[in-house]
């Protein structure tokens, strides 16, 4: 069973950046495809950004897209959410996950995901 632990979190104005990482225990991740996906009060949780089990392949959320970058670290047990030019409506706890298949579009969807974190807070000022 792997363990996710998020950091990086914290409170930023508008337009400052954040860095998110997602850190395992127990078993390796590095065989599995990762997300990021965030959840603000009395929504439900959304997509953020997902990368392949090989690093290669990057997938993000329209709302993300040119402003969050996914990494992760090969060989390793981390990923990494670099978000830059942040706004309000970025304003979520952010959950990294992992999903043990191979069907990318699966990616974007939380129900596949076969185990997560424990969030993180970001909140970004205006």
């Amino acid at each position: 069973q792997v363990q996710l632990v998020e950091s990086g979190g914290g409170l930023v104005q508008a337009g400052g950046s954040l860095r998110l990482s997602c850190t395992a225990s127990g078993r390796t991740f590095s065989g599995d495809a990762m997300g990021w996906f965030r959840q603000a009060p009395g929504k439900e949780r959304e997509f953020v950004a997902a990368i392949s089990w090989s690093g290669g392949y990057t997938y993000y959320a329209d709302s993300v897209k040119g402003r969050f970058a996914i990494s992760r670290t090969k060989p390793g047990n981390t990923v990494y959410l670099q978000m830059n030019s942040l706004k309000p409506g970025d304003t979520a706890v952010y959950y990294c996950g992992g999903y043990t298949g191979t069907n990318s579009y699966y990616y974007s969807r939380s129900y596949a995901y076969d185990y997560w974190g424990q969030g993180t807070q970001v909140t970004v000022s205006s």
